[in-house]
């Protein structure tokens, strides 16, 4: 090849690279990953927690949005799922009540454990009481290797469990939403909270594993587990990571082992790490403590897919709260709301491979075998500009304010698991969503 054949050639190669640079920008981003023009500019995130600060942003308010309606919509939300007609509380008598996923037509110690961390957060001691009066009554196990857990799902008609193991989130929030009880109404009101709270955190410490029962804390890996039993307390699941909840068990537990809960935070913000690892910040519903994804069995991969959805708004809350590994979290709330973006911000699905490909094989929900955009995740991912420091990080609060909890185009409606996401991500965004300390009102 001569020479001017080979200048031809290397002409067309650079011209080719010109284009490619010009068309995702300098710093090699896809047109849709850079960020976007608002006239609210780039999002601001606060450098320091509320633990130092004992202050909590208003997202909706710095957003444009006015207190008036901020409340309107936050009481909407929360008649919506708890008193409405398509409400997911429901009360037995004058004393007990519970939520239910109505979807699949059972209680679960997800939902009775959220309802109570809604009802202490928002003052509604009648709410939170009555909850907790079934919960002991009906799911917590009261003797045996078990006793202070709590079966994982009961049926609505009876209270009979349909399930007795558990699963170590019910029993992370219903601890949190115990202390944080005591911590707001004291514990002579009818019900001893801390007293409630030490009795499982003590049983937690007592099992050896007779009867198969473990602790919900991996003790070796310092790690919340799948479920407190031979066939999950050796893997984990992302979304069951709170930091933010593990340091309110060093503060309010003073069960002697304060230091050993703190470990479990670091450990948890530096598990995140290696979970959301993916250049898209997705993460897998199922995971070995290394943070490799865990598979279910043969064609039936761990990806990112309904429990996933809450992993944003937790590391939301633990930047809301304690900001102590605030540019990490940054990043994350950048990669996640980038790819999320990319998708489409009116209509990305709710279900991907980590790479953010579509799956193979769609999880059924519900009998509806579908990708959709699903509320839950439109409500987590506002939930992440708590983080966020792109103008574009607006466009995902707009988002949620715009939501509506109502059936889909198809039918399909989840007024409890889409439901209680979007109201706490609510109650995030607009800066009720907090550490109850003691005395508080």
């Amino acid at each position: 090849m001569n020479f001017m054949k080979k200048w031809f050639y290397l002409s067309v190669l650079l011209s080719a690279l010109l284009l490619w640079a010009c068309s995702t920008g300098e710093s090699g981003l896809n047109e849709c990953e850079k960020d976007i023009k608002d006239p609210r500019g780039k999002m601001k995130p606060w450098k320091k927690g509320a633990w130092e600060t004992g202050k909590y942003r208003n997202v909706f308010l710095e957003a444009g949005y006015s207190q008036e309606d901020i409340d309107a919509k936050l009481s909407k939300a929360y008649y919506d799922v708890f008193e409405g007609p398509d409400r997911v509380y429901f009360n037995i008598n004058d004393s007990m009540a519970y939520l239910s996923d109505v979807k699949n037509h059972d209680i679960r110690s997800e939902g009775l454990s959220y309802g109570l961390m809604v009802a202490v957060q928002l003052g509604k001691k009648d709410v939170f009481d009555d909850i907790w009066r079934y919960t002991k009554a009906y799911m917590q196990h009261q003797g045996g290797p078990s006793d202070a857990y709590f079966a994982w799902n009961l049926k609505p008609e009876t209270g009979e469990k349909n399930a007795e193991g558990s699963a170590s989130d019910g029993e992370f929030y219903f601890v949190t939403s115990l202390l944080f009880a005591s911590n707001r109404w004291g514990n002579d009101t009818g019900i001893d909270y801390y007293g409630e709270a030490r009795r499982v955190l003590d049983a937690m410490w007592r099992k050896d594993g007779t009867g198969g029962i473990r602790s919900i804390i991996n003790l070796g890996h310092k790690q919340i587990n799948f479920v407190p039993d031979s066939t999950g307390y050796d893997w984990t699941d992302p979304s069951y990571h709170l930091p933010a909840f593990w340091e309110m068990w060093a503060e309010y537990a003073n069960d002697g082992h304060e230091q050993f809960y703190r470990d479990c935070a670091d450990t948890s913000r530096a598990f995140l790490h290696r979970a959301c690892s993916s250049p898209t910040g997705l993460n897998a519903d199922a995971t070995e403590f290394s943070g490799v994804p865990r598979s279910y069995g043969p064609n039936m991969q761990s990806i990112f897919r309904f429990d996933s959805w809450r992993v944003p708004m937790n590391i939301a809350m633990d930047y809301s709260w304690f900001a102590r590994d605030k540019e990490w979290q940054q990043d994350y709330a950048g990669r996640i709301q980038n790819f999320l973006f990319c998708r489409g911000i009116d209509s990305f699905e709710d279900q991907f491979n980590l790479d953010g490909s579509l799956p193979d094989w769609i999880l059924p929900a519900g009998g509806f075998q579908t990708l959709r955009h699903s509320l839950g995740l439109v409500a987590t991912s506002a939930a992440a500009s708590i983080m966020g420091t792109q103008a574009k990080s607006w466009k995902f609060v707009d988002a949620i304010w715009e939501a509506k909890l109502e059936p889909y185009e198809d039918g399909y409606f989840d007024p409890y698991y889409d439901g209680l996401l979007y109201l706490f991500s609510l109650m995030h965004l607009s800066g009720n969503y907090r550490i109850i300390t003691p005395g508080m009102q």
